[in-house]
């Protein structure tokens, strides 16, 4: 039976993290205090080698690969296509000078690599559980390495479709190893989108496992998750009364428990990947704000919306608690946004990060050059290099900072976003 087949898996990786998880139980006495206290300062540890360069490469909605056009060719056309576009896309990368791609391998309930617990994303063939007839993870790994680059496996842990379309409903019904066939008792709705419940502990160790598979097959430098937890919208919230009855007790508040839920994703993760290979990095990518200084006194000077609070995300105590390698905030506007201003958050970041072990990485928002905005018009002074060069200068001023990642990587292809990425190759490019 399918389910019979979803739990051996699960068990199967579980094992090879290691039996004893350390798991905190789910009735444990939780946080006293909504603000985190600081840890007492350790030296900040030396890194070896370049700051990280990196760009993310994703897939969900063929955003940046495989091309669109590929889907409908003939298998070997299509393959060919997927393949040539990819190189096509290190060598571009290389030339700029990055040395770091963050490949979206699992953009919802689908995989990019032979999974023995996910279905074949129909990303690569435009059917769910379709094989694409080779590895794309593989074939990244092998051609990013050949090229000196280093591969992060990007996940989104908890979206299961980008929407809730019948013909959605029925194609994942068709799919017998899909979540939402196996598990269909962890399935909610939120932002229009079919997602898992991150308050039921299963769904957690499910999330694992497939993490586990990954490191444990393949020779990815790192894995990263993104901030996607809890995601809501004021007309798609996540109903999750029910799981809140049943796991919430001994919380003051849903949003705590929440918290103490998506922690414990963080948690697992993270002993489960050094467990299994110590030398892979895990990181997170949250939004840019954890919390803002009107409603926490440790918060940043910002009016942005906070990971802590609308994401349900305390992003600062991981790294407080040593669970993350590297944080990556998505600090995705300029120096003259006042309301989330970038010198702001990142020296905010840096702050967070210096008495701790965790690498800091920014994420910039580079599908914004060139594009007109009201509140933002500096990405289209002089082609947004000005606004860029500030950026990466103070990054490169700011010792705690050790990397930058480009979101995302086709916007290198757009037409307005030319001057900085001849920009980009003049600085970074050999």
């Amino acid at each position: 039976m399918p389910q019979q087949s979803s739990a051996t898996t699960v068990k199967r990786f579980a094992a090879l993290a290691g039996c004893a998880l350390l798991l905190i139980s789910c009735t444990s006495k939780p946080p006293q205090s909504l603000v985190t206290p600081l840890p007492s300062a350790k030296p900040p540890v030396a890194q070896n080698g370049e700051p990280v360069r990196g760009v993310w490469l994703t897939t969900v909605s063929r955003l940046d690969w495989p091309p669109i056009s590929s889907v409908n060719a003939s298998p070997n056309i299509r393959e060919n296509m997927q393949k040539q576009a990819l190189t096509d896309k290190l060598d571009k990368l290389k030339s700029l000078g990055v040395n770091t791609v963050f490949f979206q391998v699992k953009p919802d309930g689908t995989a990019l690599w032979p999974s023995k617990i996910l279905p074949w994303s129909d990303t690569l063939t435009g059917t769910i559980g379709e094989d694409p007839g080779y590895d794309p993870l593989q074939f990244m790994l092998d051609e990013a390495h050949k090229r000196g680059m280093k591969v992060h496996a990007w996940f989104n842990p908890y979206r299961v479709s980008t929407n809730t379309r019948p013909s959605t409903v029925a194609e994942l019904n068709r799919t017998p190893s899909s979540v939402f066939v196996q598990h269909r008792d962890w399935i909610r709705t939120a932002s229009d989108r079919f997602v898992l419940d991150p308050g039921i502990p299963a769904a957690r160790d499910w999330i694992t496992s497939i993490v586990a598979e990954v490191v444990t097959r393949y020779p990815v430098d790192g894995v990263q998750f993104d901030d996607y937890f809890y995601t809501e919208t004021p007309g798609s919230a996540l109903n999750d009364s029910q799981t809140f009855r049943e796991y919430g007790q001994g919380f003051a508040s849903k949003a705590d428990w929440r918290r103490y839920n998506t922690q414990q994703l963080i948690a697992e993760v993270s002993r489960t990947i050094k467990q299994i290979k110590p030398n892979v990095e895990f990181g997170v990518s949250p939004a840019g704000v954890w919390r803002n200084r009107s409603h926490d006194p440790a918060g940043s000077d910002t009016r942005g919306a906070a990971a802590y609070d609308e994401s349900y995300a305390d992003t600062r105590q991981w790294v407080q608690q040593g669970l993350l390698d590297y944080i990556a905030p998505q600090i995705y506007w300029p120096f003259s946004r006042s309301a989330a201003r970038y010198d702001v958050l990142a020296k905010w970041w840096a702050d967070v990060v210096k008495p701790t072990n965790t690498r800091l990485y920014i994420g910039i928002a580079f599908y914004k050059v060139g594009e007109p905005s009201r509140n933002e018009p500096d990405w289209t002074v002089q082609g947004g290099v000005p606004e860029l060069k500030k950026q990466l200068d103070l990054n490169d001023s700011v010792p705690q900072i050790q990397g930058t990642i480009l979101f995302r990587e086709n916007y290198l292809n757009a037409p307005q976003t030319q001057d900085a990425v001849s920009y980009l190759r003049s600085r970074w490019g050999s």
